[in-house]
């Protein structure tokens, strides 16, 4: 993967956890397709060898391939079950037993962990609005939310976070300073900035933020564009028709999906039956070979203006559902680059501990049919994005895709 997919990949981390704080940047798509927006807490509290067996049971009648990697799973019981006396055995040992079935797309959740995935479903957060990464072993200010206190505090980017309530922020981690900046709602928190040489303190009062992945704008020539940065929040269908009502006047239209690594299906199929007027969007296929589709509802208006994707090598899972359908049906041109190809679905499981993991228990096809697992989509134009291009700040891909919206159009 290129550095300028890294980047957009990047940016869509930032967009979508937005509020407090950038946790966790990778570059390889792994938020996944989640089957279901559960994302209820099991409060209930069992020995960790308890936590153990039931990781152990569910992957057992759930993960989507029966034969568990072509092994026997009794083995891991046996290994483990009377070994574990911590929480930090039941981890390791259920890392491990996960990590045979060779798919990062299943995992446990610490507390912390699974914690934060919530969060991000549930698209809000207490904080103070501000994004930073670690750089050079420094915690940077990367930028800050509208409407925020970190926003109205007059916090910048390139600022240097030193301390928050007094403690000194270096050698720690992001997760880590995440959870001293957050806290409750209306409670202060006291940081300290460097900025050009000087130390500033301020303090912030934290507050409910809002995560919001669905932003619009209107280009020139009358040309709506929609940039949907993660399929994860419960808002996304009600932002997105917020968009789509805001540019229900323009000639065209253009969905950006680059850097959009998923989210729920239940969001991916709202985007995609907006543009649909009947017809099957998704299929998902269980570890049985049973096969249930999920069909367009067949409404009697739909979107009718051109419509161009824009997509690449980080346009992964529930971004492929809608880019899938929507080029299977003739709905709209992709413009880009190859997709990535993550065709598994994945369902979130609250485990006792306050803890959950993520299981893949099925895979989906187009409506075509096509499996694009490892394989990904192809665009019907194809166009690099170079890291050359990024830093003149020119964009390729988005003038190529209003090249073509004026085509189809007959500007």
């Amino acid at each position: 993967m290129n550095k300028r997919t890294a980047a957009i990949i990047f940016m869509s981390v930032l967009s979508l956890i937005l509020a407090v704080i950038t946790f966790k940047i990778s570059i390889n798509p792994d938020s996944g397709l989640f089957l279901t927006k559960e994302s209820l807490i099991d409060s209930s509290h069992v020995v960790p060898k308890k936590l153990f067996l039931n990781s152990w049971k569910i992957t057992k009648k759930r993960y989507f391939d029966s034969t568990l990697n072509h092994q026997d799973w009794d083995r891991w019981k046996d290994r483990y079950t009377n070994i574990i006396e911590t929480e930090d055995d039941a981890y390791l040992a259920i890392n491990t037993m996960l990590a045979s079935l060779d798919d990062p797309y299943s995992r446990f959740l610490s507390m912390e962990e699974y914690s934060e995935q919530t969060t991000n479903i549930d698209s809000k957060i207490v904080g103070i609005g501000v994004n930073i990464t670690s750089a050079s072993g420094k915690i940077v200010v990367v930028g800050t939310i509208d409407m925020t206190p970190a926003q109205r505090a007059d916090i910048k980017p390139g600022d240097i976070l030193l301390k928050v309530d007094g403690k000194d922020v270096h050698g720690k981690n992001i997760a880590e300073i995440a959870q001293i900046i957050r806290g409750e709602e209306g409670t202060p928190v006291e940081i300290q900035l460097l900025r050009d040489g000087k130390k500033i303190n301020k303090t912030l009062i934290r507050e409910q933020i809002k995560i919001k992945s669905v932003n619009h704008k209107l280009l020139p020539d009358n040309i709506g564009y929609i940039r949907i940065t993660s399929f994860l929040g419960a808002n996304v269908p009600d932002d997105f028709l917020a968009s789509m009502n805001a540019l229900k006047s323009t000639k065209g239209l253009i969905i950006d999906l680059r850097g959009n690594t998923g989210g729920l299906l239940p969001n991916a199929v709202f985007v995609a039956d907006m543009f649909l007027n009947g017809g099957n969007i998704v299929s998902i296929v269980d570890r049985n070979g049973i096969r249930n589709d999920i069909n367009a509802q067949g409404k009697a208006i739909t979107v009718d203006k051109p419509v161009v994707i824009l997509v690449d090598g980080a346009t992964a899972s529930a971004s492929e559902i809608v880019s899938g359908a929507l080029k299977d049906y003739n709905k709209a041109v992709l413009v880009g680059e190859k997709t990535y190809g993550k065709g598994m679905v994945q369902k979130i499981y609250p485990m006792p501990n306050k803890t959950g993991m993520n299981l893949t228990i099925a895979k989906y096809l187009t409506p075509n049919g096509n499996d694009i697992n490892k394989r990904g989509i192809i665009p019907d134009y194809i166009v690099k994005y170079s890291e050359k291009d990024y830093y003149a700040n020119k964009d390729p891909q988005l003038d190529e895709a209003r090249k073509i919206v004026k085509k189809m159009n007959a500007f």
